[in-house]
């Protein structure tokens, strides 16, 4: 049994930072991906980044490389989403994904490819 549970979310001026983090309860195996997808109103939920837990691979979308860096902290049990030089296009809903095995290999960016999800954390970036 897996839980997500994002938090970090909030409102800031474009240019600036954030940093997001998805704590992971349960029993979690090393050899795991998880995902950062995000949602705005009216629009799909999108992948912007991916690690492979096991050995630290990580995965971006082009929109977002160069400004946002993921990141796992095993003790804490947390994954980390630093997002820097936000820009307002970046505002939506942004939520952890997890699907068992590598993430080398998947489409991982697909909301179809994870099996379980946190609740999300809104991020807003203003002009």
């Amino acid at each position: 049994q897996v839980q997500l549970l994002e938090s970090g979310g909030g409102s800031v001026q474009a240019g600036g930072s954030l940093r997001l983090s998805c704590v992971v309860s349960g029993n979690i195996l090393s050899d795991a991906c998880m995902g950062w997808f995000r949602q705005a109103p009216g629009k799909e939920r999108e992948g912007v980044a991916a690690i492979s837990t096991g050995g630290g691979t990580t995965y971006y979308a082009d929109s977002v490389k160069e400004r946002f860096t993921t990141s796992q902290d095993n003790a804490k049990n947390t994954l980390y989403l630093q997002m820097n030089s936000l820009k307002p296009e970046d505002s939506a809903m942004y939520y952890c994904a997890l699907i068992w095995g590598w993430c080398g290999g998947r489409t991982w960016y697909l909301r179809s490819e994870y099996n379980y999800w946190g609740q999300g954390t809104q991020v807003t970036v203003s002009s």
